[in-house]
C-alpha cells in the first residue's frame, strides 16, 4: 500500500513538472531536473536478471571464443 502511494505521488510529481515546462513560461531548472530524472528512472532497466540465471544467456567469454577462433588462419 504504501509503495503504491509512493509511486503515485511521484508519477504526480513527474506530469507536475512536465506540464509546466510544456505550458509555463517561468518553468525552471526545478521542473526540468524532475522531469529528467523521472524518465531516466523510466528507462532504467529494472526487471533484470544476474546473466547466469537469466534464460537464453550466452554463456561467460563465448564471443571471445568466437572472435580468437575466426582470426586463426585456416579457421572456418
Amino acid at each position: 500500500m504504501c509503495r503504491c502511494a509512493a509511486g503515485a505521488a511521484l508519477t504526480a510529481l513527474w506530469w507536475w513538472a512536465a506540464a509546466r515546462l510544456l505550458l509555463a513560461p517561468d518553468a525552471g531548472a526545478l521542473e526540468g531536473a524532475v522531469a529528467a530524472g523521472g524518465w531516466g528512472l523510466g528507462v532504467l532497466p529494472v526487471h533484470c536478471l544476474p546473466k547466469a540465471r537469466a534464460d537464453g544467456a550466452l554463456a561467460a567469454g563465448r564471443w571471445r571464443r568466437a572472435w580468437r577462433a575466426a582470426r586463426r588462419p585456416g579457421a572456418e
